[in-house]
């Protein structure tokens, strides 16, 4: 039988139900705050040239809206300093519950804002202040409903925990594709910047799913472990960057190495590899979302199987695994992305996600959380976290827009990912095995809370 956490620990709860309201929460959140970001991600590719850079070459427009993608990831580590600094002083909750709003009000102002048809030059420009906007917000979730989940888990299930907030993700991309796949084949989706044109819909309805995702921040009560921390004074007064530097430079340097490759491949799927394949004329614009759809379907189940697999064997074996997979993999994924066979192509999505980025990416959350202790976490995981984005994902559409210029040329590509997935796999290596790691706040925890 469950027991609860005493009175000390103010607001949280150790029981089952509670554990699994804040897993509940943080997986839908993130898929709610993924499916505005990333809706922004296959947008780039295939709506907002014509929208925004109507007047210039089409390969520049491309290129132009990938920029405006990275200003985004750039923004990120901003959040995740912003977030993490109050998430450790004052908990996890009410970050969480800010950055779930700021992100829906923005992608409602994405969906309303004209094209440069209408106001010429300052949409890009308006474009480009949303989408910083968009990134600090995104920042700072990440890390803040991937703690939650992991510090509302027992030990010996915190992959798995924490993994089910980052299997939100894919649950979000799902969510971006299919709705823009549904409403792409209307003859108004790239055409016209008119206030009836279907692709606005997308952006407008993350009105209804961000309410429910705020109704759910509502309900779940603040980290145990933080408040634990928190009872024992271990909450820290000082500014957390400074201790970043510190104490846990080594921690933030190989996560953020350790993250940076598989966080390649994921924006590359999610951005580059659409517009790529339609390019070759081997398959539609709605049969490529599609595609990339069921992939991400697959990877919400495969991201959790290997956090599992990570409380099991330790987190060290399996992305050490997961990197050997994805350098040699790779190849195979590119091969059959360049056969233009539609059946070989839709194979390729599922081997590009739900095979090698979760392989090494299920336990990220607990491999980056474990790295730090409690009344430090938060700023440690967005940091590591967000840089890993920046070089990895942030980057990726830019990268592969410049190494392949024409059709099946990829090999460039190829090589350079599998040189990543090197030194990612070497940053893990070079870290601690944490999967036994436990602080003060979560020994006191784990004797009261029960899965």
């Amino acid at each position: 039988m469950s027991t609860a956490i005493p009175s000390t620990t103010t607001g949280a709860t150790g029981s089952s139900g509670q554990s699994f309201r804040a897993r509940a929460s943080s997986f839908i959140g993130s898929a709610v705050e993924y499916y505005d970001f990333l809706l922004y991600g296959a947008a780039a590719g295939l709506v907002f040239p014509k929208l925004f850079f109507a007047n210039l070459d089409p390969a520049l427009g491309t290129t132009l809206s990938y920029v405006i993608l990275f200003t985004g990831y750039a923004a990120r580590p901003l959040g995740g300093l912003l977030f993490g600094h109050y998430g450790d002083k004052f908990g996890r909750k009410r970050m969480l519950f800010i950055t779930l709003l700021v992100m829906g009000l923005v992608s409602i102002s994405i969906g309303l804002m004209p094209g440069s048809a209408m106001i010429g030059a300052a949409a890009p420009i308006i474009l480009v202040v949303l989408r910083v906007i968009q990134g600090i917000a995104v920042g700072g979730e990440w890390a803040g409903a991937t703690l939650m989940s992991m510090e509302h888990s027992k030990q010996g299930s915190k992959g798995l925990g924490a993994s089910l907030a980052v299997a939100g993700a894919p649950m979000g991309a799902v969510l971006a594709t299919l709705v823009l796949a549904l409403f792409s084949g209307r003859h108004d989706f790239i055409v016209t910047d008119a206030w009836w044109a279907s692709w606005r819909i997308p952006f407008l309805l993350s009105f209804v799913v961000v309410l429910v995702g705020l109704y759910l921040r509502s309900q779940i009560h603040e980290s145990p472990e933080f408040e634990e921390a928190r009872r024992r004074g271990e909450v820290h007064t000082n500014v957390p960057i400074v201790e970043m530097w510190t104490k846990y430079r080594k921690e933030v340097v190989l996560g953020t190495l350790a993250v940076g490759a598989p966080l390649f491949l994921q924006g590359l799927l999610a951005v580059w590899a659409v517009p790529y394949v339609v390019a070759g004329h081997a398959v539609s614009r709605q049969d490529a979302l599609m595609m990339l759809t069921l992939s991400n379907a697959l990877h919400v189940f495969a991201i959790p199987a290997s956090a599992w697999l990570s409380d099991r064997l330790g987190r060290r074996p399996v992305m050490i695994g997961g990197a050997i997979l994805s350098a040699v993999g790779l190849w195979g994924m590119f091969a059959l992305f360049n056969t233009n066979q539609p059946v070989l192509i839709a194979l390729a999505f599922i081997v590009g996600n739900p095979i090698l980025q979760a392989s090494m990416y299920g336990p990220i959350g607990a491999f980056l959380g474990e790295k730090f202790d409690a009344n430090a976490r938060y700023t440690g995981v967005s940091l590591t976290y967000q840089f890993g984005s920046l070089i990895g994902g942030g980057l990726a559409p830019l990268i592969a827009d410049q190494f392949v210029r024409h059709p099946g040329q990829t090999q460039n590509l190829a090589l350079y990912m599998s040189v990543f997935y090197v030194i990612s796999g070497i940053a893990v290596l070079l870290s601690r095995e944490t999967r036994h790691k436990q602080t003060h706040a979560e020994r006191f925890i784990e004797a009261n809370l029960v899965d």
